[in-house]
Protein backbone atom coordinates (compact mmCIF):
# COMPACT_ATOMS: atom_id res chain seq x y z
CA UNK A 1 0.00 0.00 0.00
CA UNK A 2 1.35 3.12 -0.91
CA UNK A 3 0.28 6.73 0.87
CA UNK A 4 -1.74 6.65 4.31
CA UNK A 5 -5.52 6.63 3.34
CA UNK A 6 -8.25 9.11 4.40
CA UNK A 7 -10.25 7.79 7.10
CA UNK A 8 -13.40 7.19 4.94
CA UNK A 9 -11.42 5.04 2.40
CA UNK A 10 -10.54 1.95 2.93
CA UNK A 11 -8.83 -0.35 0.14
CA UNK A 12 -10.63 -3.67 -0.09
CA UNK A 13 -8.56 -5.42 -3.15
CA UNK A 14 -5.47 -3.73 -4.83
CA UNK A 15 -5.39 -6.08 -7.23
CA UNK A 16 -9.02 -5.14 -8.68
CA UNK A 17 -8.59 -1.84 -7.36
CA UNK A 18 -11.49 -1.74 -5.09
CA UNK A 19 -12.24 0.24 -2.54
CA UNK A 20 -14.65 1.14 0.06
CA UNK A 21 -16.06 4.51 1.04
CA UNK A 22 -17.49 5.35 4.13
CA UNK A 23 -20.05 8.16 3.39
CA UNK A 24 -22.15 10.31 5.42
CA UNK A 25 -24.67 11.87 3.43
CA UNK A 26 -27.35 14.61 3.23
CA UNK A 27 -30.47 14.36 1.07
CA UNK A 28 -32.03 17.80 0.20
CA UNK A 29 -29.17 19.77 -0.27
CA UNK A 30 -29.39 23.03 -2.49
CA UNK A 31 -26.60 21.09 -4.79
CA UNK A 32 -24.62 17.76 -4.68
CA UNK A 33 -20.90 18.63 -3.61
CA UNK A 34 -18.41 17.20 -0.82
CA UNK A 35 -18.59 18.45 2.34
CA UNK A 36 -15.62 17.36 3.95
CA UNK A 37 -15.15 14.84 6.84
CA UNK A 38 -18.18 14.09 8.98
CA UNK A 39 -16.92 11.52 12.23
CA UNK A 40 -14.66 9.68 10.06
CA UNK A 41 -16.80 9.46 6.68
CA UNK A 42 -17.10 11.79 4.22
CA UNK A 43 -19.74 14.03 4.19
CA UNK A 44 -21.71 14.27 0.82
CA UNK A 45 -24.42 16.59 0.63
CA UNK A 46 -27.16 15.58 -2.39
CA UNK A 47 -29.92 17.37 -4.46
CA UNK A 48 -31.94 14.58 -4.46
CA UNK A 49 -34.81 13.89 -1.57
CA UNK A 50 -34.18 10.88 0.61
CA UNK A 51 -38.03 9.66 -0.81
CA UNK A 52 -38.06 6.29 -2.63
CA UNK A 53 -34.37 5.69 -3.27
CA UNK A 54 -33.86 8.64 -5.31
CA UNK A 55 -31.11 10.14 -2.89
CA UNK A 56 -29.17 6.64 -3.22
CA UNK A 57 -29.67 6.60 -6.90
CA UNK A 58 -28.51 10.53 -6.89
CA UNK A 59 -25.99 8.88 -5.01
CA UNK A 60 -24.62 6.56 -7.40
CA UNK A 61 -24.61 8.61 -10.69
CA UNK A 62 -23.42 11.82 -8.77
CA UNK A 63 -20.10 9.05 -7.85
CA UNK A 64 -19.75 7.92 -11.55
CA UNK A 65 -19.56 11.02 -13.13
CA UNK A 66 -17.30 12.71 -10.44
CA UNK A 67 -14.97 9.71 -10.44
CA UNK A 68 -15.37 9.19 -14.41
CA UNK A 69 -16.66 5.28 -13.51
CA UNK A 70 -19.29 3.34 -15.05
CA UNK A 71 -22.53 3.17 -12.49
CA UNK A 72 -21.89 -0.69 -12.95
CA UNK A 73 -18.73 -0.13 -11.05
CA UNK A 74 -20.39 1.16 -7.75
CA UNK A 75 -22.08 -0.92 -5.10
CA UNK A 76 -24.21 0.80 -2.24
CA UNK A 77 -23.12 -2.09 0.06
CA UNK A 78 -25.04 -0.67 3.27
CA UNK A 79 -26.51 2.70 4.75
CA UNK A 80 -29.74 1.49 2.01
CA UNK A 81 -32.11 3.51 4.09
CA UNK A 82 -29.71 5.54 6.88
CA UNK A 83 -27.45 8.82 6.26
CA UNK A 84 -24.70 6.86 7.01
CA UNK A 85 -23.58 4.13 3.92
CA UNK A 86 -20.72 2.42 2.58
CA UNK A 87 -20.15 2.11 -1.03
CA UNK A 88 -17.58 -0.24 -2.89
CA UNK A 89 -15.76 0.83 -6.38
CA UNK A 90 -13.93 -1.32 -8.56
CA UNK A 91 -11.10 -0.62 -11.58
CA UNK A 92 -10.31 3.02 -10.28
CA UNK A 93 -6.55 4.05 -9.17
CA UNK A 94 -6.48 5.72 -5.36
CA UNK A 95 -5.36 8.80 -6.92
CA UNK A 96 -7.97 9.71 -9.27
CA UNK A 97 -10.72 8.42 -5.42
CA UNK A 98 -8.37 11.29 -3.49
CA UNK A 99 -8.50 14.04 -6.28
CA UNK A 100 -11.47 14.07 -7.19
CA UNK A 101 -13.24 13.80 -4.06
CA UNK A 102 -11.45 16.90 -2.06
CA UNK A 103 -13.74 18.99 0.04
Amino acid sequence: MTAQLPPWLKEENAKTNTYVLALYCQPGAKKTEVQGEHDGRLKIRLAAPPVEGKANDALILWLSKTLNIPRSAIELMAGDLSRMKRVKISGIQLQVITESLQA
